[in-house]
């Protein structure tokens, strides 16, 4: 397949900046290309020049009356001789422009090449709206469920990675995540009964079954995503979805929503419940947003099958969407019984950003 790559330079020279010398300045490397110019001049706004290359290649220049320069440059990735002559021309604009801005207090920046159209997409944004590259050699599965894309794709430091509708959800690397949603550690799960909300990637339950609970109950409404996992995903939950039924557990592909309405009216309780469905919601406004509406539902129906001696664990966001953890920590006082809270910081390795994990549990009684 064919990829567009995109290169950047830039440079910040002063408002006293001239332009005009600087237009001037960089003209000759191009013309030595032998690529075509056309030059866009406004009184108050600089200049546009643009310069396109017989193999397809082309630059725009564009210089700013504030004194910021900018040079984008877009090329076939596949030709290794013109990503060589690509690379030369940005080293001989970045030294030029060093030249030209030896009288002010300038700087001069040269931004990674991003590789866009390409087989293999290696460019995730973070929850907070960061656009991270990650080292993606390997497109492992993809396919669309009925009820999202599934992707699997191979990274040299994370291992695989599952990723749902573009949100990076767990790498092989990520034991930091199923520790911190099941209490890092601080609980005991010998002989109690648990509640897995999704978690089709039988990280979770592959790491409590270790710890010899009397049943452990795991409700995954998309068949697809354990299929994918059981094939690429090994190394987080090794074998234990090969089969749904186990001597101490047991998977519901099924809604969690009727199940946990189900377990409501039968008077069914569990010692822990682990939601592992989805991150506290980027909106601020839960009133306008569906989603909020149901992590509340999921909330109260948790807590309606939970002990009263027992704990809700759930994943919240990053640590940078504070209005939005602080939005999820009102709704936690919005429950039909007061609960109490506490929350834990951990670093997910293939996120790539610190991430809030919740404690959640009922008030005791007085």
């Amino acid at each position: 397949m064919a990829a567009a790559r995109h290169s950047t330079l830039y440079f910040m020279l002063g408002a006293k900046a001239d332009g005009e010398t600087n237009l001037k300045g960089l003209q000759s490397i191009f013309q030595e290309q032998g690529m075509a110019e056309s030059v866009h001049t406004w009184q108050d706004h600089g200049y546009l020049a643009t310069y396109t290359n017989k193999n397809g290649s082309f630059a725009n220049l564009r210089i700013y009356p504030h004194g910021l320069v900018l040079l984008d440059l877009q090329s076939y990735d596949g030709d290794v001789q013109g990503k060589e002559e690509i690379d030369s021309l940005l080293n001989k604009v970045e030294e030029r422009m060093k030249e030209l801005s030896q009288d002010s207090t300038g700087r001069v920046k040269r931004l990674p090449p991003i590789v866009r159209g390409g087989a293999i997409d290696r460019y995730w944004p973070t929850a907070d709206g960061r656009l991270v590259e990650y080292d993606i050699d390997k497109v492992v599965y993809d396919e669309d469920s009925p009820y999202q894309n599934i992707k699997i794709l191979h990274s040299k430091q994370f291992g695989n990675i599952l990723i749902l509708s573009g949100d990076v959800n767990l790498a092989e690397s990520d034991l930091a995540y199923t520790r911190a949603i099941m209490g890092n550690g601080k609980e005991d799960y010998t002989d109690k009964d648990v509640l897995i909300l999704g978690g089709g990637d039988g990280g979770i339950l592959c790491e409590i079954v270790k710890l010899k609970p009397k049943m452990v109950t795991m409700v995954e409404i998309d068949q697809m995503v354990i299929d994918g996992c059981k094939k690429y995903m090994r190394k987080t939950y090794g074998d234990v979805l090969d089969n749904l039924k186990g001597d101490c557990y047991q998977v519901l592909i099924e809604d969690c929503i009727p199940v946990l309405k189900r377990y409501a009216h039968e008077g069914r309780e569990f010692d822990y419940v682990i939601n592992d469905l989805t991150a506290v919601p980027i909106s601020t406004s839960p009133e306008e947003d569906s989603t909020w509406e149901f992590l509340r539902l999921i909330l109260d129906l948790s807590m309606k099958v939970l002990k009263q001696d027992g704990k809700y664990f759930t994943q919240g966001n990053c640590v940078n969407l504070m209005q939005a953890l602080s939005l999820y920590e009102e709704q936690l006082g919005r429950l039909y019984c007061p609960v109490e809270f506490s929350k834990e910081i951990v670093c997910v390795p293939s996120y790539l950003e610190l991430w809030v994990f919740y404690t959640v549990w009922k008030k005791a009684k007085p």
